[in-house]
């Protein structure tokens, strides 16, 4: 299904939201990035969605959040690394829902205090109960979480289990809503884009970082649906390519199952040359290419995820992947606790 300019009723909006982030969050042009990356990159800011709690997860809790509200639930379940930007995103959006929230929070050692910085900072500040776990347990978080959950139910709590990243069908719904956005974006000119000799008002890629497939399943769809991009290409963080492409696939179908009239099969490429070599672990070039970009442009980005992402942008480029001069709409999914939190890696570089 394609953008509809009539402006018909659209089903995704018979699901509940619960208004945490500010939007329309903007799309602006650097150009003395485009001049390094060999592209013409706009970047949405999605780091802009919020306060603290900003970052691409809040457009996903809009409606996980929203649900757990209409099902009467009083206490949010979700887990992640030890510097999650999605944990921190739900401790502070429960403690503004007034929902009770516990994470489960991953630890090489999980007997060592929990450092109080970062995003750990933030879950406290929000009043979330932390839960540390091992890298073997969190292999089965889902059955972790899922027992948690029935601990509390028999303590007389109503729990809801949001996954990791928020990413599953309900989630990935923000991001197909986030497109709808980018595509009244260009309808109205508010990113100055000109059209192209043929009246074109697309980009030719959207590119993100992709660490739980939420995110990159709901821009596949959302870019079919609102005809805003021709490609997408996601930059893996971890794993691999065959591990995101099904990940995102499973997430796809079940976004289609609960909102039916979704486009079927929608285009999106997995680039997992970028990821570095362990998740939250970047390579000196990478360092280096992030403080690059900030001296060059003032825009700032984390190690983990758009830091990735961008660098492998620009390898994509200098690859021929990826066309040069290319319109690129590269989604900032925000960061900076997480980047405060370990400045160690960069100290050779500032």
């Amino acid at each position: 299904m394609k953008h509809d300019p009539t402006g018909s009723a659209d089903p995704i909006d018979a699901h509940p939201r619960a208004r945490l982030a500010h939007l329309p969050t903007p799309i602006i042009n650097v150009a003395a990035l485009d001049r390094r990356l060999g592209c013409e990159l706009w970047i949405k800011r999605d780091d802009c969605t919020g306060g603290a709690e900003s970052g691409n997860k809040l457009r996903k809790l809009e409606l996980l959040l929203a649900r757990a509200i209409a099902d009467r639930c009083d206490t949010v379940l979700t887990c992640g690394g030890l510097q999650s930007n999605h944990a921190r995103a739900t401790a502070l959006a429960c403690a503004r829902l007034g929902l009770r929230c516990v994470l489960f929070l991953r630890m090489a050692d999980p007997s060592e205090p929990l450092p109080l910085t970062g995003n750990v900072l933030l879950d406290r500040f929000a009043g979330a109960e932390i839960r540390r776990i091992s890298v073997e347990q969190y292999r089965d978080r889902d059955a972790l979480m899922a027992n948690a959950a029935r601990g509390l139910e028999l303590r007389g709590a109503r729990p809801f289990v949001v996954p990791e990243g928020g990413s599953n069908g309900l989630g990935a719904l923000g991001y197909v809503l986030a497109m709808r956005e980018v595509r009244r974006q260009l309808d109205l000119g508010l990113t100055s884009i000109a059209r192209s000799r043929d009246g074109d008002r697309r980009f030719d890629v959207i590119a993100h970082a992709c660490g739980s497939g939420g995110t990159a399943a709901g821009v596949a769809l959302g870019a079919a649906r609102h005809d805003v991009a021709r490609d997408v290409r996601t930059f893996a963080v971890c794993d691999d390519t065959a591990y995101f492409t099904a990940k995102i696939r499973g997430i796809i179908d079940e976004a289609r199952t609960i909102c039916p009239g979704l486009p079927t099969d929608p285009p999106f490429l997995v680039d997992d040359q970028a990821k570095g070599p362990a998740y939250a672990v970047a390579t000196g070039e990478q360092r280096a290419f992030i403080v690059d970009v900030a001296r060059a442009s003032g825009l700032v980005l984390d190690p983990v995820y758009t830091g990735k992402a961008l660098f492998g942008l620009a390898q994509a480029v200098r690859r021929g992947d990826i066309r040069f001069g290319a319109r690129v709409l590269f989604l900032h999914t925000g960061g900076l606790p997480g980047l405060l939190a370990d400045p160690e890696p960069f100290r050779a570089l500032v």
